[in-house]
């Protein structure tokens, strides 16, 4: 384990308290061997003056919601310390009334709720506090003798108490251990099956106890050989494979009562555990920590020759899991498993969001790496069921439940949309993603790969008359998000203006293969993908030149009159398997990289018009925006128009040659 401090970063915080706190939380937040998505928490005891200029002892610990490896100062919420500490001594505190009391300890009402771990770190009587949930440390808890076997590679340098649920019976269990502690004699306390906490009055020193500890452990896996099973040759996905994946995401979106993305990663670590003989029999054992199964569930599904009749086995067997622990009270989560090992390939992740999917993946990369460590060290053996169960449905998450809002409309949806590097393209990208769609985005213009950030987005080169090259781009979106639901036909470009009797073979046959020919080829790719989709949809994006065409405009009229015709097969294809397909004729958007000032100085002179009337010059006097068609895509694309296909409809302000 890297101890990543820096003196001159260090000195840059100066004489704050919090400063050095935010600075340290960064450092153990760089770990994910330490902390992952928001796991771990940290502190340190200092104070602050209220309003009649009296010093209060504040704790700063770290706020819901906040991360360690991003943390900022706002992040910790400031809490009376007196407080919390004669919270410790209360005999019993529910979990909500303790998070109520929480709420009440704040020294300032637009701060963060504090950690439910405040009231332990308020206990250690140590200005910093570090707490981590260490893969290494809580993987060799994992095991028959793990009790034992932390003691003895820590020493008495550790306290190590048995596990307990977290909240207030945490914080009173180690109130009452410590009493009589010497805390001189001791560098941190480990609480089995959950995580590390390290502390000292010198920030420096804190974070070293941490990295020290931890790399104990790890250096004792090491030097025992103990290994994680890495794949010796790259998988190969099959389309086969990638169609399983699509219907398996349809499944589990049906289980999970909302549209589900899906991941399949068959990386060397994913790909070296699903080859494991026992597979099944160690992946179902538990997680690392109880914390996880609220992000991943108690266990993954394991899917074998019949991956449908897998996840649906998964879902039985879920409902029978609650209905073993259930009291009464409790509301039972979706049944649909949020990671699933696909023997002998790889691993896939489920998630409602792009953010959630990467979490899912994240933890179950360090559980396969972990299981493997106890496995090592005589048998990987997590927590008992009723433990696990009792923080999966933690009233506090059950409180969650109730508090949840509404959801983005497309979120863990997937679509596609071609020439989506400008223009109407980009706007579609724009308005679908924000709308919490995950979009494959494909353009011939190498920008596209760095125009989008976050992931939601993935954007790949792509020349769309090349039919390999589309489908090659379709297998990789439908690894990374599961599947395909709608698609966004939109690339093309306006050949230049020629009359029949003048015009260029090349123009012609260049408008055929762009205009037409490659919205064939990419439907041709998409279909199978779409008939496992989600509410699928197509939208054309064709022009006001099919209804209404004008001189000079041949071959880009013909084509896409020849698209409208292809969508209008399609739409009669295609429904019987709930795929909606509709066209959208816009007009005059000016956006676009079609148009400069010296063309619409042009176009609007030849007119008797000024630019500003020739940009309006429609029924409505209506500025026609590639947003306005990207929002009408999206409606056509979402189940909003679930009863509507093969519609024609025109985005140009009211054309009186269209009407």
């Amino acid at each position: 384990m890297q101890n990543r401090w820096q003196d001159n970063d260090a000195r840059s915080c100066g004489d704050s308290d919090l400063a050095l706190r935010v600075y340290t939380s960064r450092l153990l937040g760089q770990d994910a061997d330490l902390v992952l998505h928001g796991g771990g928490n940290t502190s340190v005891k200092s104070s602050s003056i209220d309003i009649f200029g009296n010093t209060r002892e504040t704790l700063y610990v770290k706020g819901s919601g906040w991360d360690l490896k991003t943390i900022e100062a706002p992040g910790f919420a400031p809490c009376d310390l007196q407080y919390l500490k004669q919270l410790a001594t209360l005999d019993s505190l529910g979990d909500s009334e303790m998070m109520r009391q929480l709420r009440l300890s704040l020294l300032d009402p637009n701060a963060p709720t504090p950690s439910v771990e405040a009231i332990l770190h308020a206990i250690i009587p140590f200005r910093y506090v570090d707490h981590t949930h260490t893969d290494a440390v809580v993987a060799v808890s994992n095991t028959p003798d793990g009790e034992h076997l932390v003691k003895q590679i820590l020493g008495d340098e550790v306290l190590v108490l048995p596990y307990i649920m977290p909240g207030f019976v945490l914080a009173r269990q180690v109130f009452k251990e410590t009493r009589d502690l010497d805390w001189s004699a001791v560098k941190g306390i480990f609480l089995m099956h959950h995580g590390l906490f390290t502390f000292h009055d010198d920030a420096r020193t804190s974070y070293g106890n941490m990295i020290d500890l931890v790399s104990r452990v790890e250096n004792h896996l090491r030097d025992k050989g103990i290994f994680t099973n890495l794949a010796t040759a790259k998988y190969a996905t099959t389309q086969d494979d990638l169609l399983v994946l699509a219907a398996v995401r349809k499944r589990v979106s049906g289980l999970a009562g909302r549209a589900m993305l899906a991941r399949f990663d068959t990386d060397d670590l994913s790909a070296g555990f699903a080859a494991l003989d026992n597979v099944t029999a160690i992946a179902t054992r538990g997680p690392i920590t109880p914390d996880h199964t609220i992000h991943t569930k108690l266990i993954p599904a394991v899917l074998g020759d019949n991956p449908l009749a897998a996840i649906d086995v998964y879902a039985q067997d879920y409902r029978a899991y609650f209905d073993r622990h259930d009291d009464g009270s409790l509301t039972c989560l979706d049944p649909a498993p949020r990671i699933a090992l696909w023997a002998g390939k790889g691993r896939v992740s489920f998630g409602p969001n792009h953010k959630r999917l990467g979490v899912a993946a994240d933890i179950s990369d360090h559980t396969l790496k972990c299981i493997q460590w106890g496995e090592g060290l005589g048998g990987w053996q997590a927590l008992p069921e009723q433990d696990l169960f009792d923080v999966e449905y933690w009233e506090l998450e059950q409180a969650k439940l109730k508090k949840a809002g509404n959801v983005p409309v497309l979120e863990g949806r997937v679509a596609l949309v071609t020439g989506a590097a400008s223009g109407i393209g980009k706007a579609c990208v724009d308005e679908l993603s924000a709308a919490g769609a995950c979009v494959l985005a494909l353009d011939i213009n190498p920008a596209i790969t760095t125009l989008f950030t976050g992931g939601q987005v993935l954007g790949l080169v792509c020349d769309v008359t090349d039919a390999n090259a589309i489908a090659e781009s379709i297998a990789q979106a439908v690894k990374i998000f599961g599947g395909l639901d709608m698609v966004i036909s939109n690339a093309g470009s306006f050949t230049p203006s020629s009359n029949i009797e003048d015009m260029n073979d090349g123009d012609w046959q260049a408008s055929l293969a762009l205009n037409m020919t490659s919205h064939m080829a990419l439907l041709r790719s998409a279909i199978p993908f779409l008939k496992q989709g989600l509410d699928p949809a197509v939208v054309i994006i064709a022009s006001k030149n099919v209804p209404a065409p004008g001189p000079g405009a041949g071959a880009y009229s013909a084509a896409k009159a020849g698209l409208t015709q292809l969508a209008r097969v399609a739409a009669l294809e295609l429904g019987g398997d709930g795929i909606r397909v509709n066209v959208l004729h816009p007009n005059a958007v000016f956006d676009t990289g079609v148009w400069d000032e010296k063309t619409l100085e042009a176009r609007a002179g030849h007119y008797g018009l000024t630019v500003s009337q020739y940009k309006q010059n429609n029924v409505l006097k209506a500025e026609v925006t590639s947003h306005d068609v990207a929002v009408l895509a999206r409606i056509f694309a979402s189940p909003d128009t679930g009863c509507t296909t093969g519609a024609q409809v025109p985005v140009d302000g009211g054309n009186d040659r269209v009407i």
